[in-house]
């Protein structure tokens, strides 16, 4: 019974302080970009420029903070206005310039987003799935880096935009789950959407005649 009681102070300091480190988080909502996420403090905001997979820029916010060693992060790129980025390109080739080579490269966004992150020198790969949140599908993958710390990635395409949630966290540490899990997105009215079923992108309508020939997009 006496040793009952040595444990039990011990036992209540870990319970009462697990809601105090919860207590650092923070929700971030960010109405522009529509979504919302916890952050364990306010993210800085940087705007960057995403080369795709078919040589256009897009515009990019990058929201990120940190908590000691781990870092957290989300990247919104804008495929909106794909179609006019890929009109106004000074690189486009002849094949590309009556093809639909600007909605292949929404359509394939979590697909080529998910790729530079398998082909990070010396990272091993553990999970590398499909993935949902709120039934918006997505892709998820697991990353061991060369210093044995943890990256988890989650891809998601919803309404033209790109999300890209990274975490990182030392070796040892536990998985990130209040960083990956509070993932949301927003509509327009920035309210929470929630579909009642699975959820694939809605692209922009084409305003090009349909490509044939040379002028069609390869296959890959």
């Amino acid at each position: 019974m006496r040793g009952l009681f040595r444990v039990l102070p011990a036992v209540i300091l870990l319970w009462t302080a697990i809601p105090v480190s919860a207590q650092e988080w923070m929700e971030f909502v960010e109405r522009g970009d529509r979504f919302k996420v916890d952050f364990p403090s306010p993210p800085t905001r940087q705007n960057i420029t995403w080369h795709s997979e078919y040589g256009a820029d897009f515009p990019a916010h990058v929201y990120s903070a940190s908590s000691g060693a781990s870092k957290f992060s989300v990247t919104v790129v804008d495929y909106s206005d794909s179609e006019k980025i890929h009109a106004a390109r000074p690189n486009r080739t002849r094949a590309e310039t009556n093809g639909a080579y600007w909605l292949v490269d929404i359509a394939g966004s979590i697909d080529y987003a998910a790729a530079k992150f398998r082909q990070r020198e010396g990272v091993k790969v553990t999970y590398d799935a499909y993935r949902y949140i709120d039934l918006i599908s997505g892709h998820d993958l697991q990353l061991v880096n060369p210093d044995q710390s943890r990256t988890s990635v989650g891809i998601y395409l919803h309404e033209n935009r790109l999300y890209i949630l990274e975490a990182t966290v030392p070796k040892g540490m536990p998985p990130p789950l209040l960083f990956t899990q509070t993932m949301a997105f927003l509509d327009e009215m920035g309210n929470q959407v929630r579909y009642g079923t699975i959820y694939h992108n809605h692209y922009p309508a084409a305003r090009l005649a349909p490509a044939t020939g040379a002028g069609a997009p390869a296959n890959r």
